[in-house]
């Protein structure tokens, strides 16, 4: 995401309110947008998160996270993908671990939108431009079940799902320290109050978050985990884990600074996904199982416990 910084100089900036302060810097952007970024907290006044109507002073740093707008025309590509279901009203995949689910500032080319529009073209249309038939997403470490719609009538029917908690989702994740058997996390999560590309449980606009989990097995100073997030907050099984002082494996952001041993990548899986179907109105549940870098990594740790 591209960065502008700016130091507040005598001549011009001095008493101005920060959301004024940008408008004149940041050529082509409205006071909206440059509003929401600052509450997003893409926006730093010595080095931490502020809010719009802060009066400027002199010298003071000003950083910007500024993301380019998305093009409204995504680019079909012809990219492999594990179908696990497919049918006129859905498809469902297993996403890979590595590959981002849609467009935005530096991922413009490799998407899972890309590669759906390439082999499902009728999506096109469905929702936003550069999300076709996207109701839902996993990030970018996170490997999966997702669903997609292929209709207008399905689209809105997951949509209203996902808006009202009637889908049920399960993740496999592998966390450090040994953990009771089964818990509620009940806290709320927005922006980190100081880096605002964060989300955090300190936070100045928090939203409700809750994740029930249960121990599935243990191994020497850690445990893997069948987690069930009520909620949907951007990279909520990753931060409530971290706040509860139990990380997941191999979150470069939210885990541990000094891993060991380190992972290969986050191990956070979503399992299984259940839904009304949009067409036949019953409740289905599409699974995938654990990728095989994943099954080795327990392999590995069962090994050692039984030595």
């Amino acid at each position: 995401m591209p960065k502008r910084d700016f130091v507040v100089s005598a001549g011009s900036g001095p008493g101005q309110r920060l959301d004024v302060y940008l408008a004149g810097r940041l050529q082509g952007l409205t006071r909206s947008r440059i509003r929401k970024l600052i509450d997003e907290g893409k926006v730093m006044v010595n080095r931490a998160s502020t809010k719009a109507g802060r009066k400027m002073r002199e010298n003071e740093l000003v950083e910007a996270e500024v993301e380019e707008e998305p093009s409204p025309e995504l680019r079909p590509q012809e990219i492999a993908l594990t179908v696990l279901y497919s049918d006129d009203q859905i498809v469902v995949i297993d996403k890979p671990c590595g590959l981002v689910v849609h467009p935005g500032a530096g991922n413009r080319e490799g998407t899972l939108a890309g590669a759906l529009l390439y082999r499902f073209p009728e999506i096109s249309g469905l929702g936003p431009a550069e999300r076709p038939g996207i109701v839902h997403r996993l990030d970018k470490e996170t490997s999966g079940v997702m669903v997609v719609a292929r209709s207008p009538e399905a689209y809105a029917s997951l949509q209203r799902q996902f808006k009202d908690r009637g889908v049920s989702k399960v993740y496999l994740g592998l966390a450090w320290g040994k953990m009771p058997a089964e818990g509620r996390i009940d806290r709320p999560i927005g922006r980190h109050i100081k880096y605002g590309q964060w989300m955090s449980v300190r936070t100045r606009k928090p939203r409700p978050a809750e994740t029930f989990y249960k121990v599935r097995e243990e191994f020497k100073g850690m445990s893997l985990l069948e987690i069930r997030p009520v909620t949907g907050r951007t990279h909520q099984i990753r931060v409530h884990l971290s706040a509860a002082g139990h990380p997941l494996a191999g979150d470069s952001r939210y885990g541990r600074r000094k891993e060991e041993p380190k992972f290969p990548r986050l191990f956070l899986h979503a399992h299984r996904l259940s839904f009304i179907h949009p067409g036949t109105e019953e409740r289905v549940e599409f699974r995938s199982e654990l990728p095989t870098e994943l099954v080795m990594i327990l392999q590995k740790l069962r090994s050692v416990i039984s030595r």
